[in-house]
């Protein structure tokens, strides 16, 4: 790992060479115009990359693999040649399910749920949420998703326990394993087949409906049953994005709790 470290400036360099002929050779035909000052911001950010590490580098992206031409705006397919769980779950999602029917991309426009007007006709792919060059999930996990979304559960996601304990941590390039993003809870990991690796499934309506999805998939991970129920199925609470205890307690709960003492003998 060490050698390698020592190897990255040198080879991020010619990577920016390249990419900066590469690039600019190709601007008559795809009508880009990129800076020598903005190719070395992309170059600053991958450099500090978990693409960096595993030796994802420009043509990685921008080079199609059957042709070898020159791929001036990658779409999800080339993410989906690493990342196929998370390119196939989002298209199952909201977010992704036109892109999966050969439409165009999904706007915050199109929404039925209050969205910012900045926002209306940002196109919904991987680079909607993800900085593809710099790969920083910390923004993907909360920020992506408010420079959208403007409904009240979103909006009040900073004042909630779980946003003020993730500011508490600063700024940090991933979420840490207690964190409590958007993400975690609309965006639930997962372990593949042979439990060897943590997936994030980018499916964002799965947990949504029925709501006891969610609890179980994602609320009793760290509340107990009763806790979760009683908070799910407060539209106040739901509402404030939890941020107080639940105040209610559930008919259902009380019903079954009752069943339990007499199972057990007891008044």
């Amino acid at each position: 790992m060490t050698d390698l470290k020592r190897f990255f400036p040198e080879f991020s360099m010619v990577c920016l060479i390249v990419c900066s002929l590469w690039i600019n050779f190709s601007l008559p035909t795809y009508g880009n115009t990129v800076t020598s000052e903005q190719l070395d911001q992309i170059n600053q950010s991958w450099q500090g990359s978990a693409h960096a590490l595993t030796e994802v580098n420009c043509s990685s992206c921008h080079q199609d693999s059957d042709s070898n031409q020159f791929v001036a705006r990658p779409t999800e397919a080339s993410c989906q040649k690493c990342h196929e769980y998370e390119v196939q779950t989002f298209h199952f999602g909201k977010h992704g399910i036109r892109l999966a029917e050969g439409l165009s991309p999904l706007t915050p426009a199109m929404a039925e749920i209050p969205m910012k007007a900045s926002a209306s006709q940002k196109v919904m792919n991987c680079n909607a949420c993800h900085d593809v060059h710099s790969v920083n999930t910390q923004t993907a996990a909360v920020d992506s998703c408010l420079t959208c979304h403007n409904d009240n559960h979103s909006l009040n996601y900073k004042n909630s326990k779980h946003g003020k304990n993730i500011i508490a941590e600063g700024v940090l390039p991933r979420p840490s394993e207690t964190s409590v993003t958007c993400a975690t809870c609309h965006l639930p990991r997962e372990h593949n087949e042979l439990g060897e690796k943590i997936l994030v499934n980018h499916n964002n309506t799965y947990n949504l409906l029925p709501r006891d999805r969610m609890v179980a998939d994602v609320c009793m991970h760290c509340h107990g049953m009763e806790y979760s129920y009683n908070s799910m199925f407060d539209d106040a609470l739901v509402d404030a994005n939890f941020d107080r205890p639940p105040n209610q307690n559930l008919e259902t709960l009380k019903l079954i709790r009752t069943l339990e003492q007499k199972r057990l003998g007891k008044s």
